[in-house]
């Protein structure tokens, strides 16, 4: 199968989802796949939930990025794969899979894609969402405090630990591997005009 992989990382709460997601509803479920760069956390059966609690969850080892590879590939061949999913309000990842089917575009999102020299030769196109700092925080509370379940005080608390330190490390850098930088992800209507365009030419 004649397959592009692209990549959309950016900080947490950058849009970067929300320009994926944005992207996909322009197609269809046999043109697009999307990969969820989360749902490859590590699992870590072999740790309580108080010591998965205190991972540092930001870093690239955190993740499985072999199995990530792995699926990728399997997808570019032409093979469906079981993306694993990962469960926020346990810290691991869950008994649930979802399959995903080869398409010939498959867009791979998460904060670290671009971080990791084994996922950026697999990519095509590498987009990076740029967003404020403190955009991006606000949008963290609310996500992790509406939707995951987590305590005003520890999104706090892992920020200041583990998400910003991370970000200067290892994700701001990334942005430099990126084919295109766009401000404010999937609200930068422009911006994902120019990309569903790059798509629709590799459709056709």
């Amino acid at each position: 199968m004649d397959t592009i992989v692209i990549g959309i990382a950016g900080g947490s709460g950058s849009g970067k989802t929300t320009l994926a997601d944005t992207l996909v509803s322009y197609f269809g479920e046999n043109e697009v796949s999307i990969l969820r760069h989360d749902n490859y956390y590590k699992r870590n059966d072999d740790l309580t939930y108080e010591e998965r609690a205190k991972l540092n969850y930001d870093h690239p080892d955190a993740f499985d990025t072999e199995l990530l590879c792995e699926h990728i590939r399997q997808l570019k061949a032409g093979r469906p794969i079981d993306m694993p999913v990962y469960d926020y309000s346990v810290h691991n990842r869950s008994e649930k899979t979802i399959r995903i089917q080869p398409n010939p575009v498959i867009i791979l999102e998460g904060i670290l894609i671009l971080a990791e020299p084994r996922l950026v030769e697999l990519m095509d196109f590498k987009i990076f969402v740029d967003t404020d700092a403190d955009e991006r925080i606000l949008r963290r509370i609310i996500r992790d405090v509406n939707d995951r379940g987590r305590s005003l005080d520890s999104v706090i608390r892992q920020y200041r630990e583990t998400v910003k330190p991370m970000h200067d490390q290892f994700v701001e850098p990334s942005k430099r591997k990126a084919n295109i930088i766009i401000p404010e992800g999937g609200r930068n209507e422009a911006a994902m005009q120019v990309i569903v365009e790059l798509i629709r030419s590799r459709l056709r």
